[in-house]
């Protein structure tokens, strides 16, 4: 199975870079949005076969224009959403931004009894996005877009691409409509095709990424 996990569009408290991962959460800047409608064209070489989006408003409004394209239903999986951030909720402080991004790349590293404060430990957070990641390889499509978001995104990847680690993950943020590209199954294991930092559609003004998650095209390595 070809895997697209793509960052959703822009949102208000990605600007105030603060942590926002609570259900329904903010919808999308009118950059997001353009971000969001520039996803058909970005992806049109795709053959997209199946589109999932998080619990999160900004990712069912991300996804919005993609179903509209391709004729697709977007399937909404609360499996994919950002990882909880617990008692880090809405703190925009580096503080709070480093312990958030610590605690995920333990998971990605193996050390998924580790809990976020105040919040799931990593049993639970990859135990949720495997979910609906199985039950997409098991519908038996062969390219599949999950739109969700930067900090899952990276932790899920570093934990089960065979040649991504967290030393990669953590250097190479998803900016807003960024994609990490993945090929394989979750019997067999996944390979990282393209990890594009830089958003699908049109990038903010400021050289500085906006939120938890943020810049150029890589190829992982192994």
């Amino acid at each position: 199975m070809r895997l697209l996990l793509i960052r959703h569009g822009q949102t208000p408290s990605n600007l105030k870079h603060l942590l926002d991962t609570a259900v329904p959460g903010p919808g999308l800047t009118p950059l997001g949005q353009e971000q969001a409608v520039a996803l058909p064209q970005a992806l049109a070489t795709e053959k997209i076969d199946a589109l999932y989006a998080s619990t999160l408003l900004r990712t069912q409004l991300t996804a919005a224009p993609l179903a509209a394209a391709t004729g697709l239903e977007v399937q909404v999986r609360d499996g994919i959403r950002e990882l909880a951030a617990g008692d880090l909720e809405m703190r925009g402080d580096e503080e709070a931004a480093a312990a958030y991004l610590a605690t995920a790349f333990a998971w990605s590293a193996g050390d998924v009894e580790r809990r976020m404060p105040g919040g799931e430990n990593g049993v639970e957070a990859l135990g949720r996005f495997d979910s609906v990641v199985a039950e997409a390889a098991a519908s038996g499509a062969r390219t599949v877009a999950m739109v969700s978001h930067g900090a899952a995104i990276r932790m899920w990847v570093a934990a089960r691409a065979d040649n991504v680690d967290v030393d990669h993950a953590s250097r190479h943020p998803l900016r807003n409509t960024g994609v990490v590209v993945l090929s394989g199954s979750p019997e067999l294991g996944w390979e990282a095709q393209v990890w594009e930092d830089r958003p699908l559609g049109p990038a903010e003004a400021s050289p500085e990424d906006s939120g938890p998650a943020g810049a150029g095209v890589t190829v992982p390595t192994t």
